[in-house]
Order: C-alpha cells, then sequence, then structure tokens
C-alpha cells in the first residue's frame, strides 16, 4: 500500500512545474500557523468534533502536529522519502479512528485548509495562481486519501475484534457468572435493608451504581448482552434506585418507611428478573482466551479502553491502568524450566483475578506482563489497590515443580485518565512508570 501512495506521489509532482512547487513550499512555511487554525475552525464548529478537540493537550498538540504536516505536504519533492510521508498519512487516519474523529470532518477541515490556502496564494504568490492552486489541492487531496484508507482499516480491524471481545465476553462460563452477579445483587439488597433496620444515623445507603454488582453490569454486562431492551430497562433501575429510593428511605422515618422500603425491593426485583431473562437469551459460545490463563487477550486491548474512554468522557468520570511485571522472571525459567515459569504465571494471575472487582478488567499482554484496568478508580485508590496487590505477592509462597517453593515481587506502573480521548496516552504513561519501577529496584508501585 505504502509504494503505491509513494509512486502515485511522485507521478502528481512531476505533473506540475518547478516554480509553483517552490511557492507552494514558502506559503507552507511562512503561513502554516494561519492555515492551520482555518482546518481546526472548521472542524470545531462541529458539536462532536468540538467535544473531542476540547481537551487543552490535544489542542496544543494537534495545532504543531497540524502545521508540520502542512509542511511535509506542501513542500514535498519527488526526491523525497515518499514512502515514509505516506506512511505518516496512514499513522494519522488510524490515530483519527482511535479516537472516533469522523472522516467527514476531517474532509471539512481540509476544504477550509484549502480554501484559506486559496486566499493567501492570490494575495502573495508571484507565479502562476492557478497552476499553484491545483498543485496544493492536488497534494492535498492525495495525502486524505492515505490517510482515509488508515483510517479504514483501522475502523475494519477494530470492528473486527469489538464483536470477538463480545463474543468473548459471553463465553466466560455464564452459568457461574449468573449466580455471582445474582449474589451481588441480594447481597446489596439485604445490606441496604440491615443498614437501615439497625438505624445507621446519617450514614448513606451503599448505591447500587457503586456495589459490585452495579460496576460489573455498568462496565462489562452492557457489552456482554449487546444493547437489549432489558438492559436499558436495568440502567434504569440502578438509576431510579441511587437517585430517587436510597435518598427517600434515608429520609423516611417510623410509618413513611414502608412506601420507599417497598419500591426499593420492586426495583430490586425487577433488576434480578431482567438480569435472569437476559442471561436466558444468550448461550455460551466458542472464543479464544489466553490458554495459560484464561484471561483477556491483549488484542481486546484496544477495545475495552476505548469504551471506558467513551464512557469516563460521557459520565465525567475516570479510570485507572495498573501495568504489571514479575520482577526477574527470567531466573525463573532459567533456574526451574518454562513449566515453572508457566506455574508462577498461572499463579499471579490467579491472585490478581482474586483480588479485583467484578467491574474490573484483567489482561495477560504476554510474557510476564500483565494490566488491570480500574473502572471509576482514581489515580490515589489505584495506586493503594496496587501497593496491597505487591504486599500480597511478596508475602506469597508459589508452587514450582518437584515440590519446590519460592517468593517472587512484582513491580507496577499506574497512571488514570486524565480526559484525553486518545487511550495511547495513558497506556504511554503506565508503562513510563512500570519503567520507572523496575529502573529504581523493583518490587514497587510508581504513578504516573
Amino acid at each position: 500500500m505504502f509504494s503505491f501512495y509513494a509512486n502515485e506521489w511522485r507521478r502528481l509532482l512531476l505533473g506540475f512545474d518547478t516554480e509553483s512547487s517552490a511557492v507552494l513550499a514558502q506559503i507552507a512555511q511562512t503561513h502554516n500557523q494561519v492555515l492551520a487554525e482555518h482546518f481546526y475552525s472548521a472542524m470545531l464548529e462541529d458539536e462532536a468534533a468540538s467535544g473531542l478537540l476540547s481537551h487543552e493537550q490535544v489542542q496544543s498538540r494537534l495545532m504543531g502536529s497540524m502545521r508540520r504536516w502542512i509542511v511535509q505536504v506542501l513542500s514535498a519533492q519527488v526526491d523525497d522519502d515518499l514512502g515514509a510521508l505516506v506512511a505518516h498519512q496512514v499513522k494519522i487516519g488510524e490515530v483519527h479512528a482511535r479516537i472516533d474523529v469522523p472522516v467527514h470532518l476531517v474532509l471539512r477541515g481540509a476544504r477550509s485548509l484549502k480554501e484559506g490556502l486559496r486566499a493567501v496564494l492570490r494575495q502573495e504568490a508571484a507565479t502562476d495562481y492557478a497552476e499553484a492552486m491545483q498543485m496544493a489541492a492536488t497534494l492535498i487531496d492525495h495525502a486524505m486519501e492515505a490517510m482515509s484508507q488508515g483510517y479504514a482499516i483501522s475502523r475494519d480491524r477494530n470492528a473486527r475484534t469489538t464483536e470477538a471481545y463480545r463474543l468473548f465476553s459471553v463465553t466466560q462460563n455464564l452459568a457461574t457468572v449468573r449466580e455471582q452477579r445474582r449474589a451481588e445483587l441480594l447481597d446489596w439488597e439485604n445490606q441496604c435493608l440491615y443498614l437501615h433496620a439497625m438505624g445507621a444515623g446519617n450514614q448513606p445507603l451503599s448505591s447500587l451504581s457503586t456495589s459490585d454488582f452495579g460496576l460489573w453490569f455498568r462496565h462489562k454486562g452492557v457489552d456482554i448482552f449487546n444493547g437489549a431492551p432489558a438492559t436499558q430497562s436495568i440502567l434504569d433501575a440502578i438509576e431510579q434506585i441511587d437517585s430517587h429510593l436510597l435518598p427517600a428511605l434515608m429520609q423516611a422515618k417510623g410509618a413513611d418507611v414502608g412506601l420507599p422500603l417497598l419500591q426499593l425491593r420492586e426495583q430490586s426485583r425487577h433488576i434480578a428478573m431482567n438480569l435472569e431473562s437476559l442471561f436466558t437469551q444468550n448461550s455460551e459460545l466458542d472464543a479464544g482466551r489466553d490458554v495459560l490463563t484464561q484471561l483477556l487477550n491483549r488484542k481486546f486491548l484496544p477495545v475495552v479502553l476505548s469504551k471506558e474512554v467513551a464512557y469516563a468522557r460521557k459520565h465525567a468520570s475516570t479510570f485507572s491502568i495498573v501495568s504489571i511485571d514479575i520482577d526477574h522472571f527470567k531466573r525463573i525459567n532459567d533456574q526451574h524450566g518454562h513449566e515453572g515459569g508457566d506455574m508462577v504465571l498461572q499463579q499471579v494471575a490467579l491472585t490478581l483475578s482474586n483480588n479485583i472487582r467484578g467491574g474490573d478488567y484483567l489482561f495477560r499482554l504476554g510474557g510476564e506482563e500483565f494490566l488491570m484496568l480500574l473502572v471509576d478508580t482514581p489515580a490515589t485508590g489505584a495506586a493503594s489497590v496496587a501497593e496491597k496487590l505487591r504486599a500480597h505477592i511478596e508475602r506469597e509462597v508459589f508452587h514450582l515443580p518437584q515440590n519446590e517453593r519460592r517468593n517472587i515481587t512484582i513491580s507496577a506502573g499506574v497512571a488514570s485518565f486524565d480526559g484525553h480521548p486518545d487511550y495511547q496516552r495513558i497506556l504511554r504513561e503506565s508503562d513510563e512508570a512500570l519503567y520507572r519501577a523496575k529502573n529504581e529496584g523493583r518490587n514497587r508501585v510508581v504513578s504516573a
């Protein structure tokens, strides 16, 4: 693909005279700020785009990137490395797909850019205005074509992975999951009733949305059941309970307790009935997962991160990532063989799984690397969770072949969502924090 677009770019450049090329390059060098503003002003008129581009760091970084892009595209020469230039366009398209910037908005920005360029050329071009403008429009359109190719490939890949993840979600032993969620819902209801019956003063009752059941349903159940009507019914019931019934129950005294208490139990039963219906409608399907640890495969990481970024932006919430690495894992493989290494990986995966909530996510990225995504969790909470896990694993005795045992440690890097729409940012921050933890002596947690 790169060679085709590079050869086509070279052919297009050869079709214009050198004088027009020189004028265009000069205009790009001297007026890239104004032209970049033309591009983004058109995009920001769209409500969806303004939401995506409102983040301060996005604006500051994108403006600089756009100025460089204008210079690169309009100053390109036949002898340049056009393959690298095409690869850059494809990568930009992939980023647009990742943060969900629609293609039509990018094309609108390109049209505005050409209008701004036309005005500048009329004012300053000493050569034939029409020839230079035609050259500019041709090069911009070709760059956009390569960019759109990257966007389309990325969107198609993401769509396939998203569906694979949904199928993966419903393959996780639904009978077991069903019983766990039933128990969590019942535990929450019983806890509320117990605290209220014991007269827990002004202590607020725990909201259903932040309970183990609520976290699981909002962050995982919605995907498993893929937009079934009963899904929204459960979400509405959770909202009704948290926003109206719990406050009413807290304020009620004496005989007035009866009505909100009855309504609370009715809504809880309504949720349980809808949940049972959803589980009944979904049968288990075959799908791949990490064979050794049974954790989520890293191919699902973009899907989950994109979903959590969208959720956090929509609900003004946050989430955190903990990147985890087993310290000196190579020594374990060298001393105890790959069988010993596999046993350690399985035990670490089990320990991590047993110490996170139902709504959280746990991935094995490959080798000795794991990643946890903690929903509705700010930086301080994530660091606390990571430190407890680090201490827990440090105390744990790990079993190896021939009845041998040993202690191991982990290093962890923590990063939290800061509103940036590109999930690669939080991944880089957690990786950098993990790198620091390892460089500073291992067996520690470092926050970005």
